[in-house]
């Protein structure tokens, strides 16, 4: 749909916020009219173990109070019946932080957890709290910083053209609701699909090219995972991170295919979509420009970066819907892990319960019922990534003002 030329538009648009995942674009520390029906306030779950290690939790709750201190300082998080500012969200960690390193007992903290905490839950799906956790992580491509007979496919950053246009700044109905597209003269245009970029060579030629790759089925889902490490030819690693997207709608190819019989209805999952590209060459650009959705990046000096500009950690980081869940929050899951045998197939699923912190977001990662979880970089993290797809819960937590205030 083409937008009428108004000089005007260029007042609300910017450039594609650096992020992770997906763009995280910072927001007026307005809190809206009515809280999000996103999330319930709840007594604490009766189960609040962690199955991981001490040390990764803190490094995740560190990502999240450099974001509170550089970025979020100023912004006002609503939740159910109480706004919180950025301080006081900061604050929250700083205390669960002293808890959990605190020479008390295992059953003591969770004690002090349920006294010195709220508990909201996310909505879910259904509004019962059923949420569907997947995985994403960090892929190692072999990749070049110039084109050759082998590295053909390219890594493209932001084209200057690209814009987003913030529509609440033009009405209040439009809320937080915002378009990416290009400017095209004096107009704000969709931006060029995967078919006009990949087959069409739209933007080819024109030094976008920040790398190149020799895999395309890889650098497809490099585009979905969001951020990956490049290892060159002398050995040495490039990590590049998502700079901005085109705009336009992410659509996961394993309904489709199974709709048009190239998949069985038990074979809808990353390996077998993985497998059936890698397999058919000839067809797989045709499948993969189902997709419209496009990703540009930047080399980055660690990562990978999520989408509040601060490095995820494998395990401890989720991605969430940030217009209804609070960025760098702290928050508990319970879910279904798998367990692998010696060849890389699962022996069995074994629930669990684990701290998280909301780092980053992503472009299928939307409403109330959707997390995915940060599994970590190269064919590790791509296995457990690539298995999970499970019903859980989602808690977030957030430190009693004293007095009992929000409480």
């Amino acid at each position: 749909m083409r937008i009428p030329p108004l000089l005007s538009v260029l007042l609300a648009v910017t450039v594609l916020a650096l992020g992770g995942c997906a763009g995280f674009v910072e927001r007026p520390a307005v809190p809206p009219v009515t809280p999000s029906p996103a999330l319930v306030k709840v007594e604490a779950p009766p189960d609040l173990t962690d199955d991981l290690d001490l040390p990764s939790l803190l490094r995740a709750l560190d990502e999240s109070l450099a974001y509170y201190r550089e970025r979020g300082d100023k912004r006002v998080f609503c939740l159910p019946e109480v706004c919180y500012t950025g301080e006081e969200m900061a604050s929250g960690l700083r205390l669960f932080k002293e808890i959990m390193t605190s020479p008390a007992s295992e059953e003591e903290r969770r004690r002090a957890i349920r006294q010195r905490f709220d508990f909201y839950r996310a909505a879910g799906r259904d509004g019962r709290g059923e949420v569907i956790f997947t995985g994403y992580f960090e892929p190692i491509l072999a990749g070049s910083l110039e084109r050759t007979e082998r590295f053909r496919y390219p890594l493209y950053g932001v084209p200057p053209e690209t814009v987003t246009v913030r529509l609440g700044l033009f009405n209040p109905k439009y809320g937080r609701e915002r378009i990416t597209g290009r400017l095209a003269g004096r107009e704000v245009v969709p931006h060029y699909s995967r078919r006009e970029i990949d087959t069409g060579k739209a933007l080819a030629g024109r030094g976008l090219e920040i790398a190149w790759t020799d895999d395309p089925v890889a650098l497809f889902f490099l585009h979905i995972q969001g951020s990956g490490i490049l290892r060159l030819p002398d050995g040495s690693l490039l990590r590049v991170g998502y700079a901005g997207a085109n705009g336009r709608p992410f659509r996961g190819l394993t309904g489709m295919m199974v709709q048009r019989g190239l998949l069985g209805e038990n074979e809808k999952s990353y390996r077998r979509l993985k497998a059936y590209l890698e397999d058919n060459p000839a067809t797989r650009e045709e499948l993969m420009n189902y997709n419209e959705s496009y990703v540009f990046f930047r080399v980055v000096p660690e990562g990978p970066l999520g989408a509040l500009g601060r490095v995820v950690v494998a395990h401890r980081s989720i991605a969430t819907d940030l217009d209804l869940f609070p960025p760098g929050a702290l928050a508990l899951v319970r879910l279904r892990k798998p367990l692998f045998d010696e060849r890389g197939e699962i022996a069995s699923w074994r629930p669990f319960s684990r701290f998280v912190l909301n780092h980053d977001a992503g472009g299928a990662i939307k409403g109330p019922g959707r997390v995915d979880l940060f599994c970590g970089t190269g064919p590790e993290g791509e296995m457990v990534a690539g298995s999970l797809n499970e019903r859980g819960e989602l808690y977030f937590l957030v430190g009693k003002r004293e007095g009992g205030e929000g409480s």
